[in-house]
């Protein structure tokens, strides 16, 4: 496989550097980088990790820039693959960045996200619910992908811009198994398109989903980045979904009835990636949807009727 890394890659312009992606000779890894410098997002981080961690360290080589490489080894790419590291002044990363976090467990999620309360700054009931939407998109992956590795997750917070990156990958099943066990989807991109709907799940068949899987984390997570004109990214097989940002408030249920950009012929990703930015200022709009969000919840724990579709509309 070879992956490369370009001078920028971020949600906004991450369509390149997946494209470049060669998923061809799966038991060797090649990373390069642009040969002066890069900025990436933690989902580019998390992509590199999973694939890096279904090959042998000694068919891994990483060809990157030494002022890049800085970065690699900061964020725990060396370690997390069992590579020896260039030696760098390290600082602690309390409040402005998660390194790679392999998440196999409950457990082993619940950390993570106690360890991003610090870079949130924002009031509890924000991050709780934050929080919670990362709790659920780990979880799809801790309970549905069956990938060996469990998923990888980091984030980085930016001070200044008041906005927190995340990304998270595996190298599991992806969401057209996954999801065509209870729907119908030809293709990948039509897997993604469902699994994006809000009370779609790959467990059943029944609207809404089930009380223990709401099908409802991806939606809200998109959610999030749509009032805050964020960008949200997922990429699965041969399908990637872009949400821009926009003007409009409305929250459509259909990701395609959304301002976007997508395509179902990206090299094949065994798994599935998402990305996504969230703009920790509050807006009406914002504070309305995490309100929605937790009422949703909290009625999904207390009760043990099938899950309702929520409606944001």
């Amino acid at each position: 496989m070879k992956i490369h890394i370009p001078n920028s890659a971020f949600l906004n312009n991450i369509d390149p550097f997946i494209r470049s992606f060669d998923p061809q000779d799966p038991e060797s890894l090649q990373i390069t980088s642009h040969p002066e410098w890069v900025s990436i997002h933690p989902l580019v981080l998390s992509m590199i990790a999973s694939l890096g961690l279904n090959v042998k360290p000694e068919n891994i080589s990483i060809n990157v820039e030494s002022k890049s490489n800085t970065y690699l080894v900061r964020m725990g790419l060396y370690k997390m693959l069992g590579l020896s590291s260039p030696a760098i002044t390290e600082h602690a990363p309390e409040g402005r960045f998660i390194p790679l976090t392999r998440v196999k467990t409950q457990a082993e999620l619940d950390t993570f996200i106690t360890d991003m309360l610090p870079i949130l700054h924002k009031d509890q009931e924000q991050a709780a619910t934050i929080g919670y939407v990362i709790s659920e998109l780990g979880r799809n992956v801790i309970e549905h992908s069956e990938s060996r590795n469990g998923a990888i997750l980091c984030a980085q917070g930016y001070p200044k811009s008041k906005k927190i990156r995340i990304g998270i990958a595996d190298t599991g099943l992806g969401l057209k198994k996954t999801i065509s066990r209870s729907h119908y989807a030809p293709n990948d991109l039509a897997a993604l398109r469902l699994a994006l709907w809000p009370g779609i799940t790959g467990t059943t068949s029944k609207p809404g989903g089930t009380e223990q899987n709401a099908g409802a984390g991806l939606f809200f997570t998109r959610a999030i980045a749509h009032v805050n004109k964020d960008f949200f990214v997922i990429y699965s097989g041969g399908a990637f979904y872009k949400q821009l940002t926009h003007k409009t408030m409305t929250i459509h249920a259909d990701p395609f009835e959304s301002k976007n950009t997508n395509s179902g012929d990206m090299p094949h990703w065994q798994g599935t990636a998402v990305g996504v930015d969230i703009s920790l200022d509050k807006t009406q709009q914002y504070d309305t949807l995490l309100a929605a969000i937790r009422k949703t919840y909290a009625a999904e724990r207390k009760t043990d009727t099938p899950y309702k579709r929520p409606r944001f509309i």
